[in-house]
């Protein structure tokens, strides 16, 4: 099968080294747990002095000093690193987690602990595989649709999502972090695959999913999460050319609320709401 440009792309850049690496890109030291941009460069520093470092071309090189704790290497690699690799090459990395369906992808997506992961890894008893974990990465280059990149990231669960949802518990992600890595049920998808929703993890009194349309659509596109403000970096976006960015994401993405009570008793009652959204006859007159 033949790869998009975009999947080749950061397999290429994404390759990892180590040695030493620029302390700072700016004119101002780089503190711990931040970042740095700079012309196709990035510096992230992590705990200690525990450097990562990517120019366009070059792959990444990390800089492990005394201090650092390789168990947290592969979070920042595969977190921001990534993100941040993606999008000064011109892809988007939303903050989602997302499953497969009949050659489609349905994200998850909302703050820290919205459930993302675990809504993903329950799906996986409905027969719908994991596309991505945390992170989805899509490709802009086609005006007419949003491609996404197969995930990157093995699945993390805390340790209560397993009795929840079914997964098999696997080892820890790091010593500094409360999450296990998971096999999902319903295994993985590898390639790449157009997105027919995103969907927003919301606190509702009651399971229920509930469109969205109108000026709402646009709104949802300013997210806080680090990953908007890595792209927005790389790419340098006037007022114009930022508005016309995210009033396309807008027109080109099904939007859908999906609230339900963060509490167990309800659980399954919500994953069962999920999956029959994610598996409705889509192709049906209205």
């Amino acid at each position: 099968m033949t790869r998009l440009p975009a999947e080749l792309l950061m397999e290429r850049e994404t390759r990892v080294s180590y040695g030493p690496v620029p302390m700072q890109l700016l004119d101002r030291p780089l503190d711990e747990m931040s970042w740095q941009m700079e012309l196709g460069r990035f510096l992230l520093r992590g705990e200690g002095e525990h450097y990562f470092y990517y120019q366009v071309g070059q792959g990444v090189m990390v800089h492990r000093g005394a201090d650092a704790d390789a168990s947290d290497e592969s979070l920042w690699l595969n977190g921001s690193v990534y993100a941040a690799i993606a999008s000064i090459n011109g892809l988007l990395p939303i903050h989602a987690s997302a499953v497969a369906y009949q050659g489609a992808v349905f994200a998850f997506t909302g703050p820290a602990g919205a459930g993302k992961s675990t809504i993903v890894a329950a799906l996986g008893r409905y027969g719908l595989p994991m596309f991505c974990d945390d992170t989805l990465v899509l490709d802009l280059s086609d005006p007419d649709g949003l491609i996404c990149l197969p995930g990157h990231k093995r699945l993390k669960l805390l340790p209560d999502a397993f009795g929840l949802t079914g997964a098999t518990r696997e080892e820890g992600v790091s010593r500094t972090y409360d999450k296990n890595y998971a096999s999902p049920i319903a295994g993985t998808v590898g390639t790449p695959l157009p997105l027919a929703e995103l969907i927003f993890l919301e606190e509702g009194p009651e399971p229920a999913l509930i469109p969205i349309s109108g000026a709402e659509r646009f709104v949802r596109m300013q997210d806080d999460h680090h990953t908007r403000f890595l792209f927005e970096a790389a790419n340098q976006f006037g007022r114009v050319d930022l508005f016309n960015h995210r009033a396309r994401l807008a027109g080109q993405m099904a939007m859908t609320r999906f609230a339900r009570p963060l509490n167990t008793s309800t659980f399954e009652e919500g994953v069962s709401l999920a999956a029959r959204h994610v598996m409705k006859d889509r192709t049906a007159t209205p």
